[in-house]
């Protein structure tokens, strides 16, 4: 049996889902199959149904414990007792159950009345110990006779500068950085460069008192969009070197074998009869459209692509900045593409290109990523929410409660002003269909590799 044939049902209370969610992130890089409500179950299906199947169709039950929830009032018959009862009507033998602590607390005294097994009675794995994911692979390893893995293919590393400028725009600091990446073969010599992003917590959105400075100073009630700035922790991920271009876009949408739901424009752009064309973003792009790109290029490689989320998109475009943008206090028509004619701080007016330009060609940030300020909006994964009370805080999609007509696109474009291009600016002028020469996308992969 491969890793990718075993399927691990996670059941847990709703109070450990940050935890559960970074497990369920590290088996599907180590290449299980983790089977997670969040991250599972379809919008408008019907749980109750779906979880015993779920069950049925695992190798493996991990019922995830903790201090707050194993002796929670309710906690077994709320978040267990569908799983359990389902449990309870299969053979001996046919699924693996493991209580796991994901930190030091009792077990429950909880007795199987079906199979006359109490939870007690199986010996537990503490995964908060420094060795429980590798005492969970040697459980699995036990349980099933793995066939040996493919070597992963190796990282390959690039070498890049990054350079910071004060509130005049003038160059302060200049510094080398080094990042890992992959890259999928599209066909036809074309090929899509991920970088490996690293996981970890940053704070998302802007404190209260510089919005209201923005607002008085720009007049623009977008910016309250941004609150309440919220810490956010988010898992590694890989993310597109650049927005993806028309080259790439051609190489995908070229490909009908591979549609899931709709046609795609073979070549939609608007600036497509330049020299440089097939470097440049592919634009008048909507929503759907850029999933169902996700959606091929997926099947083409056997891998997850996707939109990143805002918190994906917004953590990986300040790679560890505070600041307005990755480049520093401001912004110039030299680090970016944007309408260079208005100013932002205290630097001096630039070129306004008044078009797109080839990715790649202005500084990245520290992660090794172009073209995150400027050049083209960036579609992300989430519903529109007016503001951030109730957002995730691992990372993931928002797409609860959300007007689900809308997605935020990230990042500013050629057209647009400087403050428009800030790392934290979220726009929601625009439906999901729609789609101009300022809009594109940039994607995601979430699984298939370890860093």
């Amino acid at each position: 049996m491969k890793k990718s044939d075993i399927q691990i049902f996670l059941a847990h209370a709703s109070e450990d889902k940050p935890a559960v969610l970074t497990l369920y992130n590290r088996l599907k890089q180590a290449g299980y199959k983790p089977w997670l409500d969040k991250k599972d179950l379809i919008p408008g299906q019907i749980w109750r149904d779906e979880i015993p199947k779920a069950i049925k169709a695992s190798q493996i039950f991990l019922a995830c414990l903790s201090g707050k929830s194993a002796n929670k009032q309710g906690y077994i018959q709320r978040e267990l007792r569908i799983a359990l009862d389902t449990l309870g009507e299969m053979l001996p033998g046919t699924i693996f159950f493991i209580p796991m602590r994901l930190e030091e607390c009792e077990i429950p005294d909880l007795r199987l009345a079906e199979v006359g097994l109490n939870l007690r009675d199986i010996h537990r794995l503490d995964y908060w110990e420094e060795d429980g994911f590798e005492q969970l692979e040697r459980a699995i390893g036990y349980q099933f006779k793995l066939e040996p893995e493919e070597p992963k293919q190796l990282l390959s590393v690039f070498n890049f500068e990054i350079v910071r400028v004060n509130a005049k725009g003038e160059q302060i600091k200049k510094e080398s950085k080094q990042s890992q990446y992959f890259s999928e073969d599209l066909g036809n010599g074309i090929t899509l460069e991920m970088l490996a992003i690293p996981g970890g917590t940053f704070l998302m959105g802007t404190e209260d008192e510089e919005i209201e400075r923005l607002v008085k100073k720009f007049g623009w009630e977008g910016f309250r969009r941004e609150r309440p700035q919220h810490e956010v922790t988010v898992p590694p991920f890989f993310m597109g070197k650049y927005p993806i271009t028309q080259a790439q876009w051609k190489a995908i949408a070229s490909r009908t074998d591979l549609k899931v739901k709709q046609d795609l424009d073979f070549n939609p752009a608007c600036f497509k009869d330049r020299s440089d064309s097939d470097r440049r973003p592919v634009e008048q792009v909507n929503w759907y459209d850029a999933i169902e790109f996700c959606a091929r290029l997926s099947k083409l490689t056997v891998r997850e692509y996707r939109l990143p989320s805002e918190a994906e998109w917004e953590y990986a475009c300040r790679a560890g900045t505070t600041t307005p943008f990755y480049f520093g206090e401001t912004i110039t028509g030299e680090l970016a593409n944007y309408r260079a004619s208005e100013t932002y701080a205290e630097e001096v007016k630039g070129e306004y290109r008044k078009e797109t330009t080839a990715v790649g060609q202005f500084p990245p940030n520290a992660f090794g990523l172009y073209d995150m300020h400027g050049n083209v909006w960036e579609w992300c994964a989430d519903t529109w929410h007016d503001n951030y009370d109730g957002a995730p805080t691992d990372g993931s999609a928002w797409i609860e409660n959300g007007d689900d007509n809308r997605s935020p696109p990230r990042g500013g474009s050629w057209y647009y002003f400087p403050f428009l291009c800030r790392s934290a600016y979220r726009f929601n002028d625009f439906r999901r269909g729609y789609s101009n020469n300022g809009y594109g996308f940039r994607v995601v992969c979430g699984a298939g590799r370890t860093l």
